[in-house]
């Protein structure tokens, strides 16, 4: 174990997240992945691999530090890319069942050859739109937490995101700085995709940067209405506000 593995680990103890080698062992293989891959095809604009550390791999875990992944089985990850949150949070606490969506079918190869290399179980990787996804009924109203990583402001990302989540279930937005005008904005999308905003949760990454992070949990109140969500496209183009 190196001095960015041995800062990894410290970090994740303050946070109640205990990594065994093996754990260890698949972070680095995907962080080699992810350079190689790179190369290729545009994943992240952070190759640096202590910048990855911090800024994909502890960023993803975040998501356990405002609630508890013993009492989630299944999560959807929507926009994954190259597969933040989901394949972390996947690595850290292995029982979780994942289901991964995201629109580029490169990206969807990449995640399927990744969950391979990591030798994790119970992942499902999707290519296509979270608007037709969601009204598949395998996928609509069933998971316990759903995430979404910086692809679009939270009046989109409601739409794209509360079908996938059951009733009662969490919705965990992840978003950088502050966003006070957007919870303002979302407040019309939550009300018709029935969603309260519980908490936001701000905090700062071990970076030496002081780079700001929010957590935006949502719960899902009732079953998505029928119209949602509307067809592919159209809530980025027409957000409900």
């Amino acid at each position: 174990m190196d001095s960015i593995q041995t800062q990894f680990v410290d970090w994740c103890k303050e946070q109640q997240i205990e990594l065994s080698d093996r754990q260890l062992h698949q972070f680095e293989i995907y962080y080699k992945e992810l350079v190689e891959w790179n190369e290729k095809m545009n994943l992240t604009g952070i190759t640096e691999r202590e910048q990855v550390y911090v800024k994909h791999f502890y960023d993803s875990l975040s998501v356990s530090f405002v609630t508890s992944m013993t009492e989630k089985q299944s999560i959807a990850d929507i926009g994954s890319g190259a597969g933040f949150p989901s394949i972390p949070l996947k690595i850290a606490f292995p029982h979780l069942k994942v289901t991964i969506v995201d629109s580029l079918n490169k990206r969807i190869q990449f995640l399927t050859h990744l969950s391979n290399r990591l030798e994790l179980e119970n992942v499902s990787c999707i290519h296509g739109r979270a608007e037709d996804i969601a009204r598949n009924e395998l996928h609509r109203d069933r998971y316990d937490l759903v995430t979404a990583r910086a692809v679009a402001r939270l009046a989109v990302l409601n739409e794209f995101c509360l079908p996938f989540c059951k009733v009662n279930g969490l919705f965990v937005a992840m978003k950088g700085s502050e966003l006070k005008d957007e919870l303002k904005e979302a407040e019309y999308s939550l009300k018709q995709l029935k969603g309260r905003h519980i908490h936001t949760h701000r905090f700062e990454l071990p970076d030496g940067e002081g780079s700001v992070r929010h957590l935006v949990m949502i719960q899902k109140q009732a079953a998505t209405p029928a119209k949602y969500p509307r067809k592919a496209g159209t809530p980025l183009k027409a957000p409900l506000v």
